[in-house]
């Protein structure tokens, strides 16, 4: 039997938001008009989903993380306390004139998250990047440029330093471009400096 979702009571979700069913809204969580999550989603404490923003099932919203629009966050997602998904490129306050910028008076570009991939807390994603599958980004460290999937990025700016797998764990190298998960045992094959497939189709987050 499908749960209905779990909202606090000191949630605020505008009544034209989409909660999929045993997803859960913890306390002082704001999540704004027309934003759509998926089933068994967890959005903790203090976290915002902004406007339109899209999020697919089992993703996890860790406290005060800070979604704006119009991201999207596909199927099994992490996203680590206090990281920001940012949506402008170059953000003002106020225009050439000095009059308080609008909605009309700049274009949000939203971040995308693939499936299965995590952000660390506190880390920074600039507007428009993509995170690739199954891809992990270090605590802390400011994303500028698309994410390769299974790749781990860390620093400011990112760069990859190793593959990962599904299990999140650094891939082990066996030779002639090939890699391995030490805790799944799932192969995968480097075909270039920035891409990486697994040998057999993953099933789903």
């Amino acid at each position: 039997m499908t749960s209905a979702p779990r909202i606090e009571a000191t949630a605020d979700v505008d009544p034209r938001a989409v909660i999929g069913p045993g997803s859960t809204v913890w306390h002082l969580a704001q999540v704004r008009e027309d934003a759509e999550i998926g089933a068994d989603c967890i959005v903790g404490r203090g976290a915002y989903v902004g406007p339109g923003v899209k999020l697919g099932d089992r993703v996890k919203l860790q406290n005060h993380a800070l979604v704006y629009e119009p991201a999207v966050l596909e199927d099994g997602v992490f996203v680590g306390p206090a990281a920001v998904l940012t949506n402008d490129l170059y953000p003002r306050s106020v225009d050439p004139d000095g009059k308080l910028k609008r909605g009309d008076d700049w274009h949000a570009r939203g971040v995308t998250l693939r499936q299965g991939c995590s952000v660390g807390g506190r880390a920074v994603l600039v507007a428009g990047v993509t995170v690739g599958r199954w891809a992990l980004v270090a605590a802390g460290a400011v994303v500028h440029r698309d994410v390769p999937d299974f790749a781990l990025v860390v620093g400011v700016p990112a760069r990859r330093i190793k593959w990962v797998g599904r299990a999140g764990e650094p891939l082990e190298p066996t030779g002639e471009g090939r890699w391995r998960c030490p805790r799944t045992g799932e192969t995968y094959t480097e075909t270039g400096p920035d891409t990486l497939l697994p040998d057999t189709e993953l099933p789903p987050a």
